[in-house]
């Protein structure tokens, strides 16, 4: 391909996320499977294209004067990212080939008007509804950490510590070739660069079970978590697995571990991590009431909620869902968390736990959902994160910085820009006696 073909395919791939819900990766799969003549390289240029677009997508359509399609994104991005001159933009718009046609006299407009001064939401690069947001939650480092939420992420790795080492993992990811540095924060944590994006799927550590592809903050959530070798824990929204497999390990392979789920699909998935992980758990069902684990009403040592939210947490990851999100949403999931919380409480043994975990980074699905619950369960008494430090798991700078961050509070919050990681939140209670 062209260097301007491969500017028509990012414009089209855009519009292709721009009119559905899948995840931009998908997308870039299904087009580049419909495209066979194209090559790994220009898989590669239109996918980085497509994705240094949505990273700054609130800069191109302000370059742009308010449009949003594909084409007036990437020839945005042409001048604003790639740093091209107006010529140098026209040339690879002759609409000769499979090149995009010529500018347009509102194009070249845009493109040589004189930028005045851009609006700070513009300039954070997440939507206008979520700056307010972070104003009021960070204060004068709001911009840091909207900027920082919109910045490429590492991959990050949780060493499955009942089948190897940490040591032994580096060991055997460096002989594949790639550069895995320790996380600061969890002790079973590795890091790889994301530039360029390594294939973990296909390592044998990944395919055996020795490693999972998990955030430092997901593995630090576990850890805090409490989730030891002997307790009844249950993960009452398990997802995906990440963090019922987390907690597994906390737990040494002894105890009692459910998950739980309202779609049974997302119950068969977790089976093969399980099983990779060498780990085992008992997967329910849920009905929308919360039924199906009636037999577990007050047993339960620990019931960890992994509650559904908007994601803004894992923006830097898809930061396609960055526009896509509408401040309705937050409303639709703090109601739905309410509910769910309502439902797990019933499961907590007297001196027992609940967790409450989200990787959304704003106030409506965290502080406004807690306040909501301690006002609604005054049984349940808040727990300091400071109590939760020795927790295995933690490094000692881990320990003093989420120290700092808790500052004495029963809350914590983990992002990009403080701790390096996904954004999480996080509160425990337990159950009054």
């Amino acid at each position: 391909m062209t260097p301007a073909a491969r500017l028509t395919a990012a414009a089209s791939v855009l519009d292709s996320i721009a009119q559905g819900r899948s995840p931009a990766e998908v997308v870039l799969k299904a087009w580049g499977q419909a495209n066979r003549y194209a090559g790994s390289g220009d898989r590669r240029a239109v996918a980085e294209r497509v994705y240094d677009v949505l990273r700054s997508r609130a800069r191109m359509v302000w370059t742009m004067g308010g449009r949003e399609d594909g084409r007036a994104l990437v020839i945005a991005s042409l001048s604003v990212l790639d740093g091209l001159t107006l010529e140098e933009i026209e040339a690879l718009h002759s609409g000769d080939g499979y090149g995009p046609r010529p500018l347009s006299k509102q194009e070249r407009a845009r493109l040589a008007a004189v930028p005045g001064d851009m609006p700070e939401g513009v300039a954070a690069g997440v939507p206008e509804f979520v700056v307010e947001d972070f104003k009021i939650t960070f204060g004068d480092r709001w911009f840091e950490e909207a900027n920082a939420l919109m910045d490429r992420a590492p991959v990050d790795l949780r060493v499955n510590g009942a089948l190897t080492t940490v040591e032994a993992v580096i060991a055997e990811l460096r002989d594949a070739g790639l550069q895995p540095t320790r996380t600061p924060w969890s002790t079973w944590g590795l890091r790889l660069s994301s530039d360029p994006a390594p294939n973990v799927l296909a390592l044998d550590a990944f395919q055996s079970g020795r490693v999972e592809i998990q955030d430092e903050g997901s593995q630090l959530v576990c850890w805090l978590a409490g989730a030891a070798p002997g307790l009844t824990v249950v993960d009452y929204c398990a997802g995906g697995g990440g963090k019922t497999v987390g907690l597994a390990q906390t737990m040494g392979g002894q105890g009692n571990l459910i998950g739980c789920d309202v779609v049974q699909k997302r119950l068969d998935n977790i089976r093969p991590r399980l099983a990779r992980a060498g780990v085992e758990a008992d997967l329910r069902l849920l009905g929308q009431n919360g039924g199906g684990v009636e037999d577990l009403n007050g047993k339960a040592n620990l019931v960890f909620v992994d509650a559904p939210c908007s994601g803004t947490g894992t923006w830097r990851r898809r930061p396609e869902d960055a526009w896509r999100m509408k401040v309705e949403e937050v409303e639709r999931m703090n109601a739905l968390q309410t509910r769910i919380l309502a439902q797990a409480v019933r499961l907590v043994r007297p001196g027992g736990r609940l967790a409450y975990v989200t990787c959304s980074m704003l106030r409506g699905e965290n502080e406004a959902t807690m306040d909501g619950f301690e006002e609604d369960h005054p049984g349940f008494r808040p727990v300091p994160i400071a109590r939760l430090l020795d927790a295995p798991g933690l490094t000692p700078a881990g320990r003093a910085r989420l120290a700092e961050l808790s500052d004495g509070g029963n809350r914590l919050r983990l992002s990009p820009a403080s701790t390096g990681t996904d954004g999480f939140f996080f509160a425990l209670f337990e159950r009054q006696r």
